[in-house]
């Protein structure tokens, strides 16, 4: 074990690199139980207050953030190991921010609110990201020109083909398929070419009623499609989140507000 670390770890430079995913994973996974207990109140466990100012972890989140990716670009070319712990300060201050993504996005605290989960589905994408290029992945074939003029524009190619296609795949709002294959360019393939999600901005620009040429076919053929494969690999989703991340299941205040 220790040598595979070494050979797939330290000799090839990745130790802040993987400092960063331990430390991103691990500072979630201990969020995630500190407001599970805040929220049961049990024991001490309390939110950070000053006076009537409740102050989110995403705060503390920014200046880790700050402190980590400053004191990163200081020592990276002095100390391996001091660049190391930086990028272990950086993840933790990551972590702070993605699981308040959410409270970003919205402007507003839905951290238990059925559009919370965006905060669960933002650190599931940096992990998995990041474990990708811990494997030796690079997005878009970034190494894969041979150095000659003919392979650089090769590859310059392969990257804009690629990048297409992912842009494409987003578009039709297959954010797993299109981040994925970003490393994987073989998904962006049966991503880009088959039918997009009904609720994608693909779909609402190229299916839907109104549309310059809708296609009331094709929509009628993604509903079922998301009805027989997206909803339970969905719910399947929403159930491993709650496990590692607690319920979300207060009211929504958007709902809330249309009525």
């Amino acid at each position: 074990m220790g040598d595979l670390f070494r050979q797939r770890i330290l000799d090839t430079g990745r130790l802040p690199l993987f400092c960063f995913f331990v430390a991103l994973i691990g500072a979630f996974v201990f969020t995630r139980i500190n407001v599970r207990l805040i929220r049961a109140k049990l024991g001490w466990f309390r939110n950070v207050n000053i006076g009537e100012m409740h102050i989110h972890h995403v705060v503390f989140g920014v200046v880790l953030t700050m402190l980590g990716g400053v004191s990163g670009l200081i020592v990276s070319g002095i100390s391996q190991s001091w660049y190391a712990v930086t990028a272990a300060v950086f993840g933790i201050g990551a972590a702070l921010v993605l699981d308040e993504f959410a409270l970003i996005l919205h402007l507003h605290d839905v951290y238990w609110e059925e559009e919370g989960r965006t905060s669960v589905d933002a650190v599931f994408i940096a992990i998995a990201i990041t474990g990708l290029l811990l494997l030796g992945l690079r997005p878009l074939g970034w190494e894969g020109s041979d150095g000659t003029p003919q392979g650089t524009w090769v590859t310059a190619g392969v990257i804009v083909a690629n990048l297409a296609l992912a842009t494409v795949t987003l578009l039709k709002g297959k954010i797993w398929t299109g981040l994925v294959g970003l490393f994987v360019p073989l998904l962006l393939i049966p991503g880009a070419i088959r039918l997009a999600r009904p609720g994608s901005p693909w779909a609402y620009w190229f299916y839907a009623p109104g549309t310059r040429r809708p296609a009331p076919r094709k929509m009628v053929g993604a509903e079922r499609r998301e009805e027989r494969w997206r909803r339970p690999a969905i719910r399947a989703k929403i159930a491993f989140q709650e496990f590692v991340s607690g319920r979300h299941d207060l009211p929504s205040t958007r709902k809330r507000s249309r009525r």
